[in-house]
């Protein structure tokens, strides 16, 4: 399966099997696609096919399929959401998490649940030694001496159970001060704080439970963050229905010096007036389009930045297993509710149907695991004939079951975008190559 596209005012090639990635010419797409050759001389055309059957011959156009196949199920975890808090301080419009709640009463995890759950990641984690630990919510900074009393924990048992800890959090940045900085530099591998970029927009849909707008205080905090930041972090937004214009929250909060960003789209039933629907697909993938031309203009200039659906390592892909399934939901990642549920990833906590255990009494559910961890793209008819199958690995399984209720039926808008999202990075990459060369 060779896929072709045309970005940027050029034009690509990209072969799904091998992974090979090309700039071609007019005649060469033609070929490939089987357009009209009358524009072109018998001497182009035999010139091109000429060059299409090495390449062929290589291995690296038009690929045999790739015959990879999951591994028995392996009941290692190396990754946990901790869900520490069912609460927060904004009541964002589009939640999907109901205001943080996830659609139970208001609280927060206690310090009990949370060891527990480190010593359940440590005990079924085998012979992995680096563990990665999400502190999430809600807003997990409502809770954060449970959060700080988890991670020195964790770091107490690291060298006695051989074990390297990578702690992530997620914030709103609304009543973040220099303490909480000074420990995010010291224990957080990775910030995420949330802001969905102008003004206006963020204070639409970002007020406090209170109904007070927040973005003043949220962006004189996150670059009070930006500056005193040792280590990696980012700025991380959603657009909506309403600012379909994205790319201008993009520029914006790059504007405002953030250099590492990440706007992607809501994800809501259709009845929400916030949803993005088939017919915004155009205009949503033109704002992609002027989005990569603004991207490779300012990786020149003093306002370099990155942005994280445009970051895709050819060189080094992640092994087959990798691009089959992608993050690993309910198998070697799962998230943890705040009474110490285990869920297959924190967009399903607070439903009670696809609970996999509790960090007391371990997974017990493991039929439901094995459900999950071999939920790929060889188990998901609409994905074979798909190019960028190996990019989105069968998509997000939580989407999946959202809208078609199935986590093998992925949901068409999202992979729609993933697909405009991977032209998009491929082709800046190639073309930020070939001027370095």
């Amino acid at each position: 399966m060779v896929h072709t596209f045309g970005l940027l005012n050029r034009l690509f090639a990209l072969d799904t099997e091998s992974g090979s990635f090309f700039e071609i010419d007019p005649i060469v797409k033609a070929i490939i696609d089987g357009d009209d050759m009358s524009p072109f001389s018998s001497c182009e055309i035999a010139e091109a096919q000429a060059e299409i059957e090495r390449l062929k011959s290589d291995g690296v156009l038009f690929a045999p399929q790739v015959k990879a196949e999951l591994p028995p199920f392996n009941p290692v975890i190396k990754a946990m959401c901790l869900n520490v808090s069912h609460n927060c301080n904004l009541a964002c419009e589009y939640c999907f998490a109901d205001g943080g709640t996830y659609n139970d009463e208001r609280k927060t995890m206690s310090y009990d649940t949370a060891k527990a759950a480190i010593d359940m990641l440590v005990e079924m984690s085998g012979s992995r030694r680096n563990l990665e630990v999400d502190f999430f919510g809600g807003e997990p900074m409502l809770d954060f001496e449970v959060v700080k009393k988890t991670v020195l924990y964790a770091r107490s048992i690291e060298k006695e159970r051989g074990k390297n800890f990578r702690f992530t959090i997620t914030t709103n940045a609304y009543r973040l001060n220099d303490e909480d900085i000074d420990f995010f530099n010291e224990q957080m591998y990775n910030v995420v704080i949330s802001i969905d970029g102008r003004k206006e927009v963020h204070n639409r849909v970002r007020k406090t439970v209170g109904g007070k707008d927040s973005f003043d205080d949220v962006i004189k905090n996150a670059l009070r963050f930006k500056e005193r930041r040792k280590g990696q972090y980012y700025v991380r937004g959603t657009f909506t229905r309403y600012n379909l214009d994205f790319c201008s929250d993009v520029l914006f909060l790059n504007d405002l010096g953030f250099d590492q960003l990440s706007i992607e789209p809501v994800v809501l039933k259709p009845e929400s007036p916030m949803s993005i629907r088939e017919q915004d697909l155009p205009r949503i993938i033109a704002e992609y389009d002027k989005l990569a031309e603004e991207y490779i203009a300012r990786r020149k200039t003093d306002k370099w930045f990155n942005f994280f659906h445009f970051m895709i390592d050819i060189d080094n892909a992640p092994c087959a297993v990798k691009r089959l399934k992608g993050c690993g939901a309910g198998g070697e990642y799962v998230a943890v509710a705040p009474d110490g549920t285990v869920y297959p990833c924190h967009q399903f906590d607070g439903i009670k149907s696809v609970a996999l255990g509790n960090v007391f009494d371990g997974i017990i559910n493991d039929e439901l695991r094995k459900k999950f961890y071999y939920c790929s793209v060889p188990t998901k008819t609409d994905c074979s004939e798909c190019w960028a199958k190996y990019y989105c690995s069968g998509g997000c399984m939580a989407n999946s079951f959202k809208f078609n209720g199935d986590i093998n039926m992925p949901y068409k808008p999202a992979c729609e975008l993933m697909k405009k999202r991977v032209e998009c990075a491929l082709a800046i990459k190639a073309i930020e190559e070939g001027e370095q060369d």
